[in-house]
């Protein structure tokens, strides 16, 4: 399976939102949509759910305009959107009959969900008796009790402990694995890296940049190498203002040029006393900076 956002526009009144925004996620692949606040994210996730329509463009499933009704989406908002006062057991079942689910199965699914995520104590009570943590998983079953083939997490991990954290690792690693299209909307960059084969990156409203992670990182100038060492004093003595220290105590060496990679890795183990040397590449909090950082 296949989705596409494809030419994408979308304007409110004379403020253009989004620009031929154009990206491809497959299924049983993680994939992350990035971008500062107010770079158009949020409703290029609304024109995907069809909560409004695009200006322009299309939404494609396996290159056919999608089919709501065959292609469950599952959805999980950054701000909480579940009733407080309400019994979880009732609210959560009644979101899953919202998605088609009939009464029994709904039932069925949620109990699954609630005992999946440890929630099964919690199940006949008030939801704002609940942690914040406990609340978002909680949010988080009403994204994936219907099975969508869509699901869609922005900030997922806020307000988890580690535990859960890993809990909820493992839950979004299950979903990918049965083939489903997993999107992710976060500014934890860390999670983005951990999880997602292709990013988006939104500025104003553009793709900034798309396409394979891995790929990314690889087409950037590999010119920089980092270096860890038990004499990382005198190296940086001795290369001066081509070496600069990183947070973690290494050294961060510039090269004039790429194809001097293999002479210096060769000149200094020969040198100093290396313990680890390998080619920079950025992290993606690093690229995400260059490509969202200024709005244009």
């Amino acid at each position: 399976m296949i989705l596409e956002l494809k030419s994408i526009d979308k304007s409110f009144g004379k403020k253009q939102v989004l620009k031929g925004v154009s990206f491809t996620a497959e299924g049983g692949k993680a994939f992350g949509l990035l971008g500062r606040n107010g770079a158009g994210k949020t409703t290029s996730i609304r024109i995907l759910m069809n909560v409004f329509p695009a200006d322009s463009g299309e939404v494609l499933i396996d290159g056919k305009p999608i089919d709501y009704g065959k292609i469950g989406i599952g959805y999980l908002p950054e701000e909480r959107g579940l009733y407080p006062k309400k019994l979880i057991i009732d609210q959560l079942v009644y979101f899953a009959e919202l998605k088609g689910m009939n009464g029994k199965d709904a039932v069925r699914s949620v109990d699954y969900w609630l005992g999946r995520l440890g929630m099964s104590e919690y199940r006949n009570k008030r939801l704002d008796t609940l942690s914040k943590g406990n609340q978002q998983k909680i949010q988080l079953i009403t994204a994936l009790a219907h099975d969508p083939r869509i699901v869609i997490l922005d900030e997922p991990f806020s307000g988890l402990d580690p535990v859960n954290a890993m809990l909820l690792k493992d839950v979004v690693k299950e979903q990918i694995s049965m083939g489903k299209i997993v999107l992710f909307s976060s500014h934890q960059m860390s999670y983005i890296e951990e999880f997602c084969d292709s990013i988006a990156i939104i500025n104003a409203g553009r793709v900034a940049l798309s396409g394979d992670l891995h790929d990314i990182k690889r087409n950037y100038v590999r010119d920089k190498l980092v270096v860890f060492s038990a004499m990382p004093e005198q190296i940086k003595a001795d290369l001066g203002e081509a070496c600069t220290w990183r947070e973690d105590g290494s050294l961060l060496i510039h090269l004039a040029a790429p194809d001097e990679k293999q002479s210096m890795m060769k000149r200094l183990v020969q040198s100093y006393d290396i313990d680890e040397i390998k080619v920079f590449e950025p992290s993606l909090n690093d690229i995400f900076v260059e490509y969202a950082g200024a709005q244009v």
